[in-house]
């Protein structure tokens, strides 16, 4: 599954867009500098996002929409279009 495949899931099973969860956990003091744990817990409790999905969360929360290069184009389980992560919904992606 793709990282913006992920964040898809995500977006149906919570009603919520990446961008916006991403404001939560910002509002939960959640930041560059936290480790996964604290956050894969949260998203766990308020969510019950399983760790993959929540892993996906983890790194724009910490790291912003940019992935690796590595991903693009490949057949790699996470393989995505974009070395960009989409964050403003499903339905408003350009790329779809």
């Amino acid at each position: 599954m793709s990282f913006q495949a992920y964040l898809d899931t995500i977006e149906r099973k919570t009603g919520l867009t990446p961008r916006q969860l991403i404001e939560l956990a910002h509002e939960q003091g959640f930041d560059e500098t936290t480790k996964a744990t604290p956050i894969v817990d949260w998203l766990k409790a308020d969510y019950d996002l399983g760790r993959g999905h929540a892993m996906a969360l983890v790194h724009v929360i910490t790291k912003g929409p940019k992935i690796s290069s590595k991903h693009v184009g490949s057949n790699g389980a996470h393989a995505d279009a974009s070395d960009t992560l989409w964050l403003d919904g499903a339905a408003t992606n350009p790329d779809r």
